[in-house]
């Protein structure tokens, strides 16, 4: 798993956290660490259940990372110990270069309402409240001046594309809107981290495209930092920077969309990612080979050949393929050529994605 270790671009960094339930979760730990006793044993000995099992991550600044897994994988167990809605067993959590679970009642509740914002699945609007009321709630909270607050629900109101219904009641609205309007009462706090827990999970597929759609449009503008629940991989694929799978409190693996689905790590990882098209997840730069190869195999480069940015999708390269067998130039962010795809490199790589499958 390989992490950044530069503390300036770390925003979160979870070390060695454990979350085991039970009133002998203390013995269960010891006992864990003693004789390195199983799940089942936990459980069977101590009548405790293992939430999640030393786990170790870091999420840099700015970045969506995606923590996705099965039902019971410990996905939402991780991530309430961010705002500390649970304490950890064992382990620490910096953010932002604090130690939350250092933290007194007082800075803890002052980290929960101005650093930190969560949306959860089910929308959580109070039915008696405008659109706008429910936005700026959490600027009452800190007790923001009225027309402060509805001048900032206003604005976040536009932003989530419900222009119009900020004096509508949550029940008028559908569930697409509703959960527009919790991803707005959490952008109203201006906090630096959203912790987003299977947000869009309770929508149908067509408003769930288009709310990923926005959330991304809106996070490219915003810069959080975002740790996005999911069980969903095309979901995490199409949102993350960054994926961790979880499996049984544990993370698998950690990387980019890309990375995982063409190195899973284990059989576990394989099976999740084989129902995925490889076409809109590899990217040029991963199945390019350097000049210097090509060169060294087939001569100089032709003149002429058409170029793809680095980040070009799979299905544009083959697209490009299918019509000329020439060989396809990939440049950097600068312009500057860098690599070099041939018919044979794609046809490579779909025919080991579908092998996989």
């Amino acid at each position: 798993m390989n992490q950044t270790s530069d503390s300036s671009s770390t925003a979160i960094q979870i070390e060695g956290v454990w979350k085991i339930f039970g009133d002998r979760a203390i013995e269960a730990m010891a006992a864990i660490e003693k004789d390195d006793i199983t799940k089942q044993q936990v459980l069977e000995q101590y009548d405790c259940v293992i939430g999640v099992a030393d786990v170790d991550l870091q999420i840099n600044r700015g970045e969506i990372f995606c923590i996705m897994g099965l039902s019971g994988s410990g996905k939402s167990t991780l991530v309430r110990h961010i705002n500390r809605l649970l304490e950890p067993t064992k382990g620490r959590i910096i953010v932002n270069g604090n130690d939350v679970l250092a933290f007194s009642d007082d800075e803890l509740r002052r980290y929960r309402n101005t650093h930190i914002a969560m949306v959860f699945q089910n929308f959580a609007l109070v039915p008696h409240r405008s659109v706008l009321d429910n936005i700026a709630m959490p600027l009452e909270i800190r007790k923001i001046p009225k027309n402060k607050r509805r001048a900032t629900a206003e604005k976040i109101l536009d932003m989530v594309e419900l222009t119009g219904w900020g004096n509508k009641f949550a029940h008028e609205l559908s569930g697409g809107m509703q959960q527009r309007v919790g991803l707005a009462r959490a952008l109203a706090v201006d906090a630096e981290i959203l912790l987003m827990d299977e947000p869009f999970s309770a929508l149908d597929p067509l408003i769930r495209r288009q709310l990923q759609d926005e959330f991304m449009q809106l996070a490219s503008v915003m810069k959080r930092t975002t740790v996005f629940i999911t069980h969903d991989l095309d979901e995490a694929v199409r949102i993350g920077n960054r994926i961790a799978i979880m499996r049984d409190g544990r993370i698998v693996q950690i990387g980019t969309p890309e990375e995982i689905v063409l190195n899973p790590a284990d059989e576990y990882v394989a099976d999740f990612v084989s129902g995925i098209s490889r076409l809109k997840v590899v990217r040029a730069h991963a199945v390019m080979q350097s000049i210097e190869s090509f060169e060294q195999a087939h001569g100089p480069l032709p003149e002429g050949l058409q170029q793809f940015d680095h980040d070009a999708h799979l299905g544009e390269l083959i697209n490009s393929a299918i019509s000329s067998d020439r060989p396809l130039l990939v440049a950097d962010n600068e312009g500057r050529e860098v690599g070099v795809v041939t018919r044979e490199d794609l046809l490579r790589t779909v025919i080991e994605g579908a092998e996989t499958s």
